[in-house]
């Protein structure tokens, strides 16, 4: 058996220092309504990233994208800056609806989001998607699973959380309609959308 131990020369060690810190910041939060370690979607965005040709910088954010949402706002921020530069810290910026506790009221938060995403640059766009596409998934799976309870863990519950994802959608399909990612989210969103009759 012939092993290929040629190091990649496209992640380096600055996606295992991210790896390292977003495993570290989550290492206690899980996903809403399970007991699944929050590190897996963290992990799927990132892999979603990567399989849409993203860099480092990209997948580096989408391992970070919800750290100063959910683990310590502004001060988080300005270490993944100082860890990992600007335009990762602008990523993740991008990918943010909230650097405070308490955050703003849900509807004003995913509103406020998806006007920043419309003039948003590729990367923040490439990532945000991915994450709204593992979350699509997620629902899509739990729904199967565990019916229309699923949307009770949702802040925006079952119409604001269809709000919300058939008007990203709307947006990706208008900027970036030719990705298999934004196809694939179309395809899921139908099906949450179906599953809502």
């Amino acid at each position: 058996m012939n092993l290929n131990t040629t190091e990649n020369p496209f992640l380096t060690h600055r996606f295992e220092q991210a790896l390292i810190y977003a495993s570290r910041l989550h290492r206690k939060q899980i996903r809403k309504g399970s007991n699944v370690p929050y590190i897996s979607h963290l992990l799927s965005v990132a892999a979603l990233v990567l399989e849409d040709g993203g860099d480092e910088d990209e997948t580096i954010a989408a391992l970070l994208h919800d750290a100063v949402e959910d683990q310590g706002g502004k001060a988080t921020r300005e270490v993944i800056f100082d860890m990992f530069g600007a335009k990762v810290a602008e990523i993740v910026d991008g990918c943010s609806d909230a650097d405070t506790i308490p955050k703003s009221p849900w509807q004003e938060r995913k509103q406020q989001y998806i006007d920043n995403l419309r003039g948003a640059s590729a990367s923040i766009r490439r990532v945000s998607l991915a994450d709204k596409l593992h979350n699509a998934r997620s629902i899509l799976r739990d729904l199967s699973q565990n019916g229309a309870s699923t949307w009770e863990k949702f802040k925006g519950g079952k119409e604001g959380t269809l709000w919300y994802y058939q008007t990203v959608l709307k947006l990706f399909l208008e900027t970036d309609g030719d990705s298999w990612m934004v196809q694939e989210l179309n395809r899921i969103v139908e099906q949450l959308s179906v599953n809502n009759k």
